[in-house]
């Protein structure tokens, strides 16, 4: 049984990837580098330093990566206004919270994108922490931002939600169990190959079936 409970923002809590993959089709065109819209759309769960390369190659992190990561950013803050939280997102986290965990809504987004995300949702006055750029070295696929979560109230053990299979792949680096929603496109085979041990198509009917998942009760 786990004390914490740590949600993925982005794609997860809040509905941003396909304004992420537009705002990088973008800035890659700056450069006059186009890759298609399904690749960078499969990259995105990725953090900025993760992506460039992966999705552009590295010489084209070698040549362009902090300038690219930049014009995301003036790219994405032009999408910012469109966005809205996932339907039954701060009823989630309000009855997670209320069945005793420890609430840590985990980023590694730029702090002003978390900011408005939370208060999006509604989700500052519920969450017990979050996390930022701020306070991570590496974003996902590597484990930096869950381990952060968890140390910033203290947790024992952790659950993670998420809504891409680079969440899952960080969680299980630190051996902390995830439970998926469909949110950001992935399969519900690529997320259970990824390690998520139960997947729900969106948050509301996560929260209908949380009796039958490891955030039914806390430990503490």
């Amino acid at each position: 049984m786990a004390d914490t409970a740590i949600f993925d923002v982005d794609g997860t809590l809040v509905d941003t990837n396909y304004q992420h993959a537009l705002a990088w089709f973008r800035a890659f065109r700056r450069y006059d580098i186009t890759r298609p819209m399904w690749r960078i759309h499969r990259g995105i769960g990725m953090g900025g330093d993760t992506f460039v390369p992966e999705v552009g190659g590295p010489e084209v992190e070698q040549a362009h990566g902090d300038d690219l990561r930049e014009a995301w950013t003036h790219e994405f803050d032009e999408l910012i206004g469109e966005i809205q939280p996932f339907e039954g997102a701060y009823e989630l986290l309000a009855e997670v919270k209320e069945r005793g965990f420890r609430l840590v809504l985990a980023s590694s987004g730029k702090t002003q994108h978390v900011e408005t995300f939370l208060d999006l949702i509604g989700a500052k006055s519920l969450a017990d922490a979050w996390t930022t750029s701020d306070d991570v070295a590496k974003s996902e696929p590597e484990p930096d931002v869950v381990a952060t979560a968890l140390a910033k109230v203290e947790g024992a053990s952790g659950i993670m939600v998420g809504d891409s299979i680079y969440d899952a792949q960080a969680a299980a680096k630190l051996k902390i169990p995830i439970i998926g929603v469909r949110t950001g496109g992935f399969s519900v085979g690529e997320l259970q190959e990824a390690g998520v041990l139960q997947v729900f198509d969106s948050l509301v009917a996560f929260r209908r079936a949380l009796d039958g998942t490891p955030l039914a009760r806390a430990s503490r």
